[in-house]
């Protein structure tokens, strides 16, 4: 019956509601903080993941976006499934990671952008 369609779709769905408010207040700020240009320049032919600089402007805003990201997954705040979904967080990481692990070193702060690397993992 459709009752019972509707109970069942509702929990085979990734996140809540809260989840989905979360999700579109981050794809506003990701909107002001230039996150569309910056995944361009990322996977553009030209960007060179071993020689990017954390500090280059669009690298610094794909970590920073999806290091929050993943500190919100990371503390339950936001649900896994419904990231992974919606973002490509492997990907992004494969373009910019080599700097991020280059900061690391450099900072000897192993702990540095583990969410974003962390969440990256967990999408196959």
């Amino acid at each position: 019956n459709l009752v019972t369609h509707r109970a069942r779709g509702r929990q085979q769905m990734a996140g809540s509601h809260n989840d989905a408010v979360l999700v579109v207040e981050l794809a506003k700020w990701g909107s002001m903080m230039g996150l569309g240009d910056a995944s361009r320049a990322i996977f553009a032919d030209e960007f060179d993941p071993e020689t990017a600089e954390a500090s280059d402007e669009p690298v610094q805003t794909i970590l920073n976006f999806n290091e929050t990201v993943g500190t919100l997954v990371k503390n339950g705040l936001l649900n896994r499934e419904l990231v992974l979904d919606w973002l490509w967080v492997a990907g992004a990481w494969e373009r910019v990671g080599p700097a991020a692990l280059r900061l690391r070193e450099k900072t000897g702060v192993p702990q540095m952008l583990e969410n974003f690397e962390a969440l990256a993992a967990s999408q196959t």
